[in-house]
């Protein structure tokens, strides 16, 4: 089991985190949000974070609310989007962020180690241009390496609003050609396996639980089993490269490596474990688990 840590990312840091907050820096400006698995005391004061944060998110009181929602509060000069930038190697990426209702800016900064994962897994894979799909695709990080590394990008998202923001993360990186669909991730995979077709390529990010685009329920303990059984059935057994994270707070990287062995017999070497994100003051913020497997006849990890 690893603890992958943030790589190198020259526009965004984890300043400090605790009393279930974070403070961090994406590009010029810091953001205060949310974070529910930092439960202990923060280094820095409560008068130092209220005089670095430009943006800070407040949840929503009342029993209607829900646990995401809630509202910004800006200081003059934040402004509600702009733009950030990730490096590796032959990989340049591009973000457009934006202060959502539901804390989140358009990018989880820890998955840039399965970034380039992708990436270089992609570029030494031994076919002229693996297909890859990319399942509740959101904003399209994971799309976005796989496109830079040459492949040929299908990126599945239910949140029409959000495949467009993917989009403008496409053309704001001087990439083209990913191919957009707005639809229900299992539904989908559940037609793709009727078809035979198959990919070189899957990443999964799941959620604890969502709504497809005609208002298909998805529960992550219901309906993560099929998913990954017509998974198994469309990627390539030859060559391959699988990223599957979980980010429900309960769920364990073994439970991540059992589902992925379970589903897919042939793969060899799985790795898994925890992405966590370490502040200024020391603390390693824990931030999903993962398993991931590539056929490594041709793949060294540098």
């Amino acid at each position: 089991m690893q603890a992958l840590p943030l790589p190198p990312f020259e526009d965004y840091e984890l300043i400090d985190s605790g009393n279930f907050k974070k403070l961090e820096r994406f590009g010029p400006y810091v953001l205060s949000r949310p974070e529910p698995q930092a439960i202990w005391s923060p280094a820095l004061s409560e008068a130092e974070w209220n005089k670095k944060a430009q943006a800070t998110f407040n949840r929503k009181s009342g029993a209607a609310a829900s646990a995401e929602d809630g509202n910004w509060e800006l200081k003059p000069g934040m402004p509600e989007q702009w733009h950030i930038r990730y490096h590796y190697e032959g990989m340049h990426l591009t973000f457009r962020l934006g202060l959502t209702a539901f804390k989140h800016v358009g990018v989880f900064p820890e998955q840039a180690e399965n970034w380039n994962y992708i990436y270089q897994g992609l570029r030494q894979m031994e076919v002229d241009q693996p297909v890859v799909l990319n399942l509740f695709a959101y904003t399209g990080g994971a799309s976005l390496a796989a496109k830079a590394a040459g492949a040929d990008v299908v990126h599945v998202d239910s949140v029409k609003p959000v495949v467009s923001w993917a989009r403008q993360n496409m053309e704001a990186s001087q990439l083209s050609n990913i191919r957009w669909t707005v639809e229900d991730a299992l539904k989908f995979v559940r037609k793709e396996a009727k078809r035979g077709r198959k990919y070189q390529s899957i990443i999964l990010d799941p959620p604890a639980y969502g709504r497809g685009p005609e208002g298909e329920k998805w529960l992550l303990d219901k309906h993560l089993p099929e998913l990954l059984e017509h998974c198994g059935q469309i990627l390539d057994p030859e060559h391959h490269l699988l990223i599957l994270n979980l980010y429900s707070m309960g769920f364990s990287a073994l439970i991540a490596e059992n589902l992925v062995k379970q589903y897919f017999p042939f793969a060899q070497d799985v790795e898994n474990g925890e992405l966590y994100i370490r502040d200024q003051g020391g603390r390693n913020l824990p931030l999903g688990v993962f398993a991931r497997f590539y056929k490594k006849q041709v793949f060294i990890k540098k």
